[in-house]
């Protein structure tokens, strides 16, 4: 499967205010969202691998399940337990200290979809340099602050969060060899101005999963999107 990362939902349990992951993921597929990460810090092992079941039981549902693209966020060993168990799991997103995205690509096979965040720092030149012959897409942020994820952009020797302006994430556009996604505290109203500056996609979390109605969040964002 090739990933396409226009409209990426980012999901866990602690994200979806008591609601079933799958209900917002449904929403946001319906809508148009084109690729969806499961990522929680506070699920099981066995709850992550339920949620995977029963999202890639949605996406199939809707007749999406050869382009709307299922990760899981860190978690190698889900992965592997859900395609063991049927599951149709796409692949893996893994940041700056996670397992290595050549560890995951000799598990996962060639087929499987690897997407990287990029450093806090030299972002830039990270993406220029890197290696990507193991890696989809390259995931950057953060556009704000977010509550969501508190250490997105926290650059651990000054202690303070590095956003990216537009400019720097034009600049990433046009310098990476792969698609960059770009998130992080996005909101309806940033879309227009992230669609000019040439990425990928962009990536959410609460403005989906947090909203009163998922669906019409994530259509709203799509529309602006391909407006």
């Amino acid at each position: 499967m090739k990933v396409d990362v226009s409209a990426y939902l980012v999901v866990g349990r602690e994200n979806t205010n008591g609601r079933p992951v799958s209900k917002i993921v449904e929403g946001a597929v319906k809508a148009g969202f084109t690729c969806v990460q499961i990522r929680s810090k506070i699920a099981s092992a066995r709850e992550m691998l339920e949620d995977c079941r029963e999202c890639a039981q949605v996406i199939a549902a809707l007749g999406k399940s050869d382009s709307v693209a299922l990760l899981v966020d860190d978690r190698l060993d889900i992965v592997l337990a859900a395609r063991e168990q049927g599951i149709k799991v796409d692949g893996i997103h893994v940041g700056q200290s996670d397992i290595p995205v050549k560890v995951c690509r000799k598990y996962l096979g060639k087929d499987s979809i690897i997407g990287l965040s990029g450093p806090t720092k030299n972002l830039l030149e990270f993406v220029k340099t890197s290696d990507v012959s193991d890696i989809d897409y390259f995931g950057a942020g953060p556009v704000h602050e977010t509550a969501t994820k508190p250490d997105c952009g926290l650059d651990k020797e000054s202690g303070k969060v590095i956003i990216k302006t537009l400019d720097e994430i034009k600049q990433l556009g046009a310098e990476s060899q792969i698609p960059v996604v770009v998130g992080g505290g996005v909101k309806l109203n940033d879309i227009a101005s992230l669609r000019k500056t040439g990425v990928h996609g962009f990536f959410v979390v609460s403005a989906v999963a947090g909203a009163d109605d998922p669906y019409q969040a994530a259509k709203a964002l799509c529309d602006a999107w391909r407006a």
